[in-house]
């Protein structure tokens, strides 16, 4: 098994992780650098394109198979289940209401994109391959804690902003979702040809943007910190770092169930830990406008997120070799 303290400290000074921790410094040094959003939305355009693209054209190599089908659907009862944990937890731990609850428990059932980045990136480091259709499962457990979330609160008899055709629209066509997804297919129908194609563009420049991007991230996250004070009581951290371990225990379960490989369970862990702060806060803002977003984003980005890109990932990574071998 890797040594985990080794594989920590080297994490911990990748060049990513260092990205997001000079944003985090500079936000809470109250320095006045910042990614104009321009260009922080083509970053991210730029990330979800190359991420889709390069798991699509994976599939087209690989074909699809039992494995891939049974992640999929893994991926499917995580998304719905782990928000009632989260619920369940919340309530327990924090006295947070039914509607603040399900709205934070929604955002750890879907995924972050880029902490799945992030995890592929240390995979790579580490010479340790993983499935490309992983991308497909990543897409399938955008949406559906959304609906989870709104099942909780509508049978406690709260009222929200319910299910309508302008929410479903919110989930179904978020533009992350349809980007990554889109690109997803684009890639499968190209294949290895189509990635060759456009590989200076999508594969040499990846790693230098997802700093810049994450740079951004780590500015975001500082000033959600510092807008937060005083409403982020420990209770919530402890959940905040908590729920991610649960979650990837579970993902781990799931992801060997699967036939997934080392690489294949560490993402499925990864995806299960993490939180949105996309997608879904854009949900909630139609669905659940009563709920706090200083809660739902400050404990997604700013307590999870950092956790899981530095010390999530090894400690994710030395279970899993642990449990299923090193291969």
């Amino acid at each position: 098994m890797t040594n985990l303290f080794e594989l920590a400290a080297n994490n911990l000074i990748s060049p990513i992780i260092l990205s997001f921790a000079l944003g985090l410094f500079g936000a809470m040094a109250r320095s006045d650098l910042s990614i104009p959003e321009a260009v922080a939305k083509g970053m991210s355009i730029y990330l979800l394109f190359a991420i889709g693209f390069k798991g699509g054209a994976s599939v087209s190599a690989h074909g699809i198979d039992a494995t891939l089908i049974a992640a999929v659907v893994a991926g499917l009862v995580l998304s719905f289940g782990i928000p009632f944990i989260a619920f369940a937890a919340l309530r327990i731990m924090t006295g947070l209401d039914r509607t603040d609850a399900a709205a934070v428990a929604a955002h750890y059932g879907s995924i972050s994109i880029v902490t799945f980045v992030a995890a592929t990136s240390v995979l790579e480091s580490q010479g340790i391959g993983t499935e490309g259709y992983m991308v497909a499962v990543a897409a399938v457990m955008e949406a559906p804690a959304i609906l989870s979330a709104l099942w909780l609160v509508a049978r406690g008899g709260s009222k929200g902003g319910g299910m309508d055709s302008a929410l479903l629209r919110e989930i179904m066509l978020n533009g992350s979702i349809v980007l990554l997804v889109g690109a997803f297919a684009i890639g499968a129908l190209t294949g290895e040809k189509g990635l060759a194609e456009i590989a200076p563009f999508i594969v040499t420049p990846f790693k230098g943007v997802l700093c810049l991007f994450l740079l951004d991230m780590g500015l975001i996250a500082g000033r959600g910190l510092q807008q937060a004070r005083g409403l982020i009581r420990f209770n919530l951290v402890a959940f905040g770092i908590a729920m991610p371990l649960v979650g990837a225990a579970i993902g781990m379960a799931l992801g060997a169930l699967a036939g997934l490989n080392l690489g294949g369970v560490v993402l499925m862990m990864v995806l299960a830990a993490s939180a949105s702060y996309i997608a879904v806060p854009a949900a909630m803002r139609v669905a659940l406008p009563q709920a706090n977003p200083a809660i739902y984003l400050t404990l997604s980005l700013g307590v999870t997120f950092p956790f899981n890109l530095t010390l999530g990932i090894p400690l994710y990574l030395a279970a899993a070799q642990l449990m299923i071998g090193a291969n």
